[in-house]
């Protein structure tokens, strides 16, 4: 075989995986002389004389001599125009000639001899089709390899052109003739339209033989197919049994059937970065072979690094029209060096969703499509700035209400409360109830009469104000008292308190005589004014209306006419009604809330409250006008310093409704219980004043006078209960302690104090509150005085041991278990996280 360059400027291991190669050619191969293309005739000149015959190209021909280039080695040889046999006119510069080696007499060098001119080989002059070989990189010439997987390329790209010195970047063509395969090199001047060829195109082409080294060569290559391409995108959508794709090298979507998809099609999902094959069906092209591909394999944009600022000139339609079909309608405007440029944006181009308005000051990126270089701004964030270039009106409220993703405000300007979502807020983090914003109100896409807020921005604290407030103080006269509500069913727990009827303060202002509205909430330290009390106060104007009202008001003198006013004590709280303990701790009276005078929510058993009596039908006596004051410290004077044990014998009516007194009666009995002695107490009496106190209860208590009667009361009573843990389930328990019918106390974990965990068996000390709604007790402020014993785990009997130890699985009289059905989770999975192993026989885990 013949080579080009010397065989020193390869590596050693290339030269003999070479050689190697050759020699497995010859041995599979017949040798076929047509093959090598005149590198292949035998040593003896027309089959005859001892001479060894080389072949060479004529390179210089003077008028008696000249010189022959050899094509087995790197030789240049003289000869004599005397040794060539032939017409001398015909032998040219160029000319294939064939010859023998020998020694110059005189000098001693080899010149060549016997020259004979090598008439050249006719190829054929029609196309011949072939394809374009897979890539080389070991060698720089072209081996011919018969059947063996050839190693021969196209031109590598990253070559671009250039090589080491000396060498032309070839690529190889091969084509099949009469049951052989040739393979052809070719450059990239042989290849016609100034293609790249790729590794497996089709290509047509004509042969050509190297005047100088009898090499064949491919020459007017002409592409005739390229090879099936492997191509990359994004899944797109979605349907019931088909799919679409965004390819990656042009910008369009590509239809797939679920059937070419090769993996999990349960896993598949928009998004996915797949990679296809293109074929056409029916004149349409479709992805096959369908693949999944890491994600973040595909790249369809490049975005920049650094970040503009512009404007927005053109904002998304909130509703799309029938014929738009452009899916960037924004436009935003940049300056970028001397000119203004336009970028169109996508409903996905902004960070958040809060709305865009035509004149908004933005922060944005650039992106550029790999595919088609279409430049957009993309990551658009509104700047801080926004709200002095646009020309909306702002408007502020506060946070009424939060649900699950958007809120109403309450505005300053407006009577209705604001619709607003969350997308719609400018900054990072959670708005909460009473927080003070400033938004923009348009009208909903959907409903021309409805309004909503947008581009909220949360505000300091105090910087919303719906009222003003005036500096003056005014001095005035009530001419009617607030009248309280009059619904039936208000829970102080609820918190659904109806606005009372407001009353009439008359005042004079620079020499003119004026009246203003007030309601109780305005009220200062709890005192409610009667008609004729003189009273100070401040006058609020609310800012949407003008309305007028008076606030901070202070009672300055009472009028001596009204009627008494008394004082007590809450003793009872029901669904719409109470009752109050009187100055004297002895009875108790009815009141109903829609007396009450100011928030129920704050009203608690046992606060001080000012009321006035009233009769009512059939001359019940109840309170009216009911206003909660100032706390009074203790029930009476000349507390005892001894505390003592006792026994109840009687509770109040608010634990038992059917007695007919209101006080309870705690039983004392000195030591040996000679003498007994009973001591009355009220709801004032108690240490804890929601305690539920039973009949048959051991107490502690203190005994004190009352000012009023000179009577003495038990104060300060503490149970003394102690009781043990029935039993402890996930988040509440019972404890064994008899109450009214039952034998048992609720009590929730969250009433153990100190965030112990009791157990079965534990000895606590606790206090009982009575639910007013349900009328049933339960356990709270429960505390451990001891731990219970602790449980112990029962051994296994013996019997069954021993029964476990003697079974086998030859054992017929077994017990078997047989599987009816294997067991399946919510995912579809086994539904076991642990492997399960196989028993041994005979062993006790």
């Amino acid at each position: 075989l013949a080579h080009p360059c010397p065989l020193h400027t390869f590596p050693e291991s290339a030269i003999l995986a070479c050689l190697n190669f050759h020699f497995l050619f010859i041995y599979f191969m017949s040798f076929d002389p047509g093959m090598l293309h005149n590198n292949g005739h035998t040593a003896y000149a027309n089959g005859s004389g001892p001479g060894i015959r080389e072949t060479g190209v004529v390179e210089k021909l003077l008028t008696s001599y000249g010189f022959i280039q050899c094509s087995e080695r790197q030789a240049r040889l003289f000869f004599h125009c005397s040794q060539y046999n032939g017409n001398l006119q015909e032998l040219k510069i160029g000319d294939d000639v064939e010859f023998e080696v020998s020694s110059d007499r005189r000098t001693g060098k080899p010149i060549a001899v016997k020259l004979l001119k090598i008439k050249p080989e006719v190829l054929p002059e029609e196309r011949i089709s072939g394809q374009v070989g897979p890539d080389l990189h070991a060698y720089p010439f072209t081996v011919l390899h018969g059947y063996i997987h050839p190693v021969v390329s196209s031109i590598p790209l990253h070559l671009d052109g250039k090589s080491a010195p000396g060498q032309v970047p070839t690529g190889s063509v091969c084509y099949e003739r009469n049951g052989e395969v040739f393979y052809l090199t070719y450059t990239p001047d042989d290849v016609e339209g100034n293609i790249h060829l790729d590794t497996g195109d089709k290509v047509s082409f004509y042969m050509e033989t190297n005047k100088h080294t009898g090499a064949v060569s491919a020459r007017n290559i002409q592409l005739v197919k390229k090879k099936q391409m492997r191509c990359q995108g994004v899944v797109c959508a979605t349907k019931e049994a088909f799919g679409f794709i965004e390819r990656a090298d042009v910008v369009k979507e590509i239809f797939f059937h679920y059937s070419e998809f090769k993996g999990d099609l349960e896993a598949l999902q928009a998004g996915d970065d797949v990679e296809f094959t293109i074929k056409d069906r029916n004149g349409k092209e479709v992805a096959t072979d369908v693949r999944l591909l890491p994600q973040g394999t595909v790249i369809f944009e490049d975005i920049s690094i650094e970040q503009f600022e512009g404007t927005v000139v053109k904002v998304i339609p909130k509703v799309p029209t029938k014929n738009q079909n452009d899916p960037l309608p924004g436009r935003v405007s940049v300056r970028m060096g001397f000119n203004d440029k336009e970028l169109p944006f996508g409903e996905k181009d902004t960070k958040t969703k809060v709305t865009l308005l035509e004149g908004d000051h933005i922060q944005f990126n650039i992106s550029t499509d790999r595919r088609d270089k279409l430049e957009r701004a993309t990551n658009i964030e509104i700047l801080p700035d926004t709200f002095k270039f646009t020309k909306e009106n702002r408007e502020m409220g506060v946070i009424a209400a939060i649900r699950d993703g958007f809120g109403f405000i309450k505005c300053v300007d407006r009577d209705a409360r604001m619709f607003f979502h969350f997308s719609e807020v400018l900054e990072e983090g959670q708005l909460h109830i009473s927080d003070e914003v400033e938004f923009t109100v348009v009208p909903d896409m959907l409903s021309a009469q409805r309004n909503h807020a947008v581009r909220i921005k949360k505000l300091p604290k105090g910087t919303v104000s719906f009222h003003i407030q005036s500096e003056q103080r005014f001095v005035g006269v009530v001419e009617k008292e607030v009248v309280g509500n009059t619904a039936k069913n208000i829970s102080p727990t609820k918190g659904k308190e109806k606005e009372s009827e407001e009353g009439v303060i008359a005042y004079e202002d620079c020499g003119v005589k004026l009246t203003v509205p007030y309601h109780a909430k305005d009220l200062e330290g709890g005192s409610h004014p009667q008609v004729g009390d003189k009273v100070e106060f401040s006058i609020n104007e609310v800012k949407r209306t003008g309305q007028q009202s008076a606030v901070s008001i202070r009672v300055l003198n009472r009028n001596a006419s009204g009627a008494k006013r008394l004082h007590g004590f809450v003793a009872a709280l029901k669904d719409n009604f109470g009752f109050i303990e009187t100055a004297n701790h002895d009875q108790e009276v009815f009141f109903h809330y829609s007396e009450m005078c100011g928030d129920l929510d704050n009203l608690d058993l046992g606060d001080t409250v000012e009321y006035n009596l009233s009769k009512g039908k059939g001359n019940k006596v109840s309170a009216e006008k009911v206003t909660k004051v100032a706390a009074v410290n203790g029930i009476g004077e000349d507390v005892g310093g001894t505390v003592m044990t006792g026994k109840v014998i009687r509770p109040i009516r608010s634990v038992d409704p059917s007695q007919t007194e209101y006080q309870g009666l705690v039983e004392f009995s000195e030591e040996g219980g000679s003498k007994m002695q009973n001591y009355p107490f009220g709801i004032m009496s108690m240490a804890n004043k929601s305690d539920c106190l039973q009949k048959g209860e051991q107490v502690k208590f203190q005994v004190c006078t009352i000012t009023q009667t000179g009577q003495k009361m038990a104060c300060n009573v503490v149970p003394q209960r102690r009781a043990m843990v029935e039993c402890v389930k996930d988040q509440f328990g019972f404890i064994t302690y008899e109450v009214g019918d039952s034998k048992k106390l609720f009590f929730h974990v969250k009433e153990v104090q100190d965030g112990l965990e009791l157990q079965t068996g534990d000895e606590v000390e606790f206090s009982v509150v009575l639910n007013q709604r349900t009328g049933k007790c339960s356990a709270c402020n429960v505390r451990r005085v001891s731990e219970g014993p602790k449980p112990v785990a029962t051994p296994r009997p013996d019997r069954l041991v021993n029964r476990l130890k003697s079974i086998t699985l030859d054992d017929a009289s077994a017990p078997r278990l047989v599987i009816v059905r294997q067991p399946r989770g919510p995912d579809n999975s086994k539904g076991f996280n642990v492997e399960r192993k196989t028993r041994q026989p005979g062993v006790i885990d």
